[in-house]
């Protein structure tokens, strides 16, 4: 990953990962201990030296377990979310595979990547009409493009409404949709 030679701490990587790739996740010491297979203490001081830069906040409330987020309100926010989908290829994949579809109404990302882990694997959703055998040959090149394997799940607008809450969009990562703002208010509905 070139982000390494940018920052030398593997820990503080994972961190700005886990809560940049999707904002919304929250998480606290022992599980991101755990998660990375880290001692707490390395895991504590990347943690607050994220929340000392303003990067991270603790979520208010959270009983006995200190709770992190990423701080949304910080002026790097943009920036740093833009650099963590390039580092993991979500730019790529939409790129490189949602863009080159045409008929693309919706694409979220599942799994893993949505709740910040990078696994290796990314889970896509596509709803629309896709030509799947041109879908896996554009699936073959990203992969390459980004080390990273890419699952795909296409489905018609009326399966998406039927397996809508079984895919649970509000924790999903939404990284493509037509202008119809029907189609996203349904999608933030469903939370």
């Amino acid at each position: 990953m070139m982000i390494e030679s940018l920052i030398s701490s593997k820990t503080r990587i994972k961190l700005l990962l886990k809560f940049f790739l999707n904002p919304d996740v929250t998480a606290y010491l022992r599980g991101l201990a755990e998660e990375f297979g880290e001692s707490t203490n390395a895991v504590r001081v990347e943690l607050n030296r994220l929340c000392s830069a303003g990067f991270l906040e603790e979520v208010p409330e959270q009983g006995r377990k200190r709770t992190f987020r990423a701080c949304k309100t910080h002026p790097l926010f943009p920036e740093l979310q833009r650099i963590v989908r390039k580092v993991l290829g979500i730019d790529q994949v939409v790129e490189g595979i949602v863009e080159r579809l045409g008929s693309v109404r919706l694409a979220l990302i599942t799994g893993d990547y949505a709740h910040g882990i990078d696994s290796g694997i990314i889970d896509l959703v596509l709803v629309g009409e896709v030509d799947r055998q041109y879908l896996g040959g554009l699936i073959e090149i990203v992969e390459g493009m980004i080390a990273r394997k890419i699952r795909a799940l296409v489905l018609t607008p009326e399966e998406y409404e039927t397996l809508r809450g079984t895919l649970c969009p509000e924790e999903s990562l939404f990284v493509w949709g037509e202008r119809d703002e029907m189609l996203r208010e349904q999608v933030r509905d469903a939370g």
